[in-house]
């Protein structure tokens, strides 16, 4: 073998190595970061049922096809605020709680609030149907094989995350709930305003 090519044989080893590095690593440094004490200045969250990580901590970045196999890129929403949302359409809570977050996001989504529904493992003519039945004006893309919920180190659904104007995870809510109760309306009518 050239020393090209035992070069190149060298770089895709450490390639592959980075890869499931990245695979063992991020997941476990999301659960990590979650699972530390709140500090005084997340009271407000921690009233709304919402976690937020002690230190900034960037959304994995991800690219997955929506409903009509169009690639979706995280990094695409840069400079807004991403609401993530992991489902499944058999996860009773998912169903409950997505009308509210459509509300939310009609109110909300010429401020700047973007919300992305990440289903988990199903395919398009299962989601479909869902999100026609249920009316959402959100889109929704397909996690076929699960890799993206693995990274945000996903165990339960539904979880949600909220990504910062910079890319960082704002904070997580795990489990389903109401998104458009007066208190939700006027934290997210808050963030809105901020533009950084």
């Amino acid at each position: 073998m050239t020393r090209a090519g035992l070069q190149g044989a060298r770089e895709a080893r450490a390639q592959g190595g980075r890869r499931i590095l990245r695979g063992i690593l991020l997941p476990f440094l999301l659960v990590f970061a979650f699972a530390l004490p709140l500090d005084a200045g997340t009271d407000a969250l921690q009233a709304l049922g919402l976690q937020a990580p002690n230190e900034p901590l960037e959304a994995p970045a991800f690219g997955l096809l929506d409903l009509g196999g169009k690639r979706i890129q995280l990094k695409e929403f840069r400079g807004k605020l991403v609401f993530l949302n992991f489902f499944a359409t058999w996860c009773g809570p998912c169903r409950e709680e997505m009308p509210g977050m459509d509300r939310l996001y009609r109110a909300y989504q010429d401020k700047g609030l973007m919300i992305l529904a990440v289903n988990m493992e199903e395919s398009a003519k299962t989601v479909r149907p869902f999100v026609q039945e249920l009316k959402l004006s959100f889109p929704a893309v397909l996690d076929a094989k699960g890799s993206v919920s693995r990274e945000y180190g996903i165990r339960a659904l539904p979880v949600s995350f909220l990504v910062g104007r910079d890319g960082n995870i704002l904070w997580r809510a795990m489990g389903g709930r109401e998104w458009d109760t007066p208190q939700l309306r006027e934290y997210f009518a808050r963030v809105v305003a901020k533009k950084k």
